[in-house]
């Protein structure tokens, strides 16, 4: 007789609007144009979803200059990228898209607007993340990045004097709450982005993780491993009570020995991770053992964002 293993599914999980957007604009400009298509940076950090725009025609680059032949369009990731590399790509007389996601587009918004205003703007982020990145080179003037309640104290700026902050959108949500805090404990003077700036995938997912961690003896994560919102959620995962939780970042040579010992497994897959690594992983464990799935009722994400219509053939 088959192990039995019960399986709590996370929902929502799995792509978010900006990432879906962001890969159908790759499949767009293939559509129109015919291969090769390059893009800058992975269009969204999943090896998976990399690999197969590689397999239509998709040619990724870190930087703009190893763009081989000019005449090629290029396309900028969905994580977003400084001022500096749109103005390279008018000086290279590239035909370029910008799949940055608008909820990070709106988090460049809102440094602008600081920034006319002269205010000092602290970003809450992970240092060298592609977001960043991109969030901190949309002004000309220094930002105070921290990543931990620790930075926040050694920030060198008056505590009098205003200041503003923003947030990557991919964050974990009650890490961010807590340094957010501690912003507002040092200074006397803080303006708030008009919407919290972490996004309403992240959180959702999140969420969902929260809900069923406490009934999991092992979380498994479907993501990659320098994917902000995936590492977040196998924090969150053992933050809020699943005894294990760790990364799945290839379906195929996950070990199913780990599950042994154990009965109830979790499982998620990060905003940039599609559902049929989810399926994979489900009928891979069908195969091995005899599988109840537990999968509660939640709120489908109706978010949609468009894509350009230059891109429409």
């Amino acid at each position: 007789m088959n192990k039995k293993l019960n399986i709590f599914l996370a929902g929502p999980r799995g792509f978010c609007a900006g990432v879906d957007r962001a890969i159908e604009m790759v499949k767009e400009a293939l559509n129109k144009y015919g291969q090769p298509v390059y893009v800058r940076h992975e269009i969204v950090h999943n090896k998976y979803v990399v690999e197969n725009l590689k397999s239509e025609g998709a040619i990724f680059v870190e930087e703009l200059n190893e763009i081989k032949d000019k005449s090629r369009p290029v396309i900028f990731s969905a994580h977003g990228v400084p001022k500096s590399v749109p103005k390279e790509a008018l000086e290279l007389k590239l035909l370029y898209f910008d799949a940055t996601c608008p909820l990070v587009s709106k988090i460049h918004k809102e440094v602008e607007h600081f920034d006319k205003k002269n205010l000092p703007v602290i970003l809450i982020g992970h240092r060298n993340h592609p977001e960043v990145i991109g969030t901190m080179g949309q002004s000309n003037r220094e930002i105070y990045l921290v990543e931990k309640k620790e930075d926040v104290k050694n920030l060198q700026l008056n505590q009098n004097s205003f200041v503003a902050y923003v947030t990557q959108t991919t964050l974990s949500v009650d890490d961010t709450k807590d340094i957010i805090k501690e912003i507002k404990r040092k200074f006397k003077n803080v303006i708030e982005p008009k919407k919290n700036d972490i996004c309403y995938a992240t959180t959702n997912r999140q969420e969902a993780v929260k809900k069923i961690a406490k009934n999991c003896d092992y979380f498994l994560v479907i993501g990659a491993s320098n994917s902000s919102n995936s590492l977040r959620l196998v924090e969150v995962a053992k933050n809020y009570g699943s005894k294990k939780a760790i990364l799945v970042e290839d379906v195929d040579s996950l070990n199913l020995n780990i599950f042994e010992d154990i009965n109830n497994i979790g499982i998620t897959a990060s905003a940039s991770s599609p559902e049929i690594l989810v399926e994979k992983l489900l009928n891979k464990l069908k195969d091995n053992f005899e599988i109840k799935i537990n999968e509660a009722h939640y709120q489908k994400e109706d978010i949609y964002f468009k894509v350009p219509q230059s891109l429409k053939n």
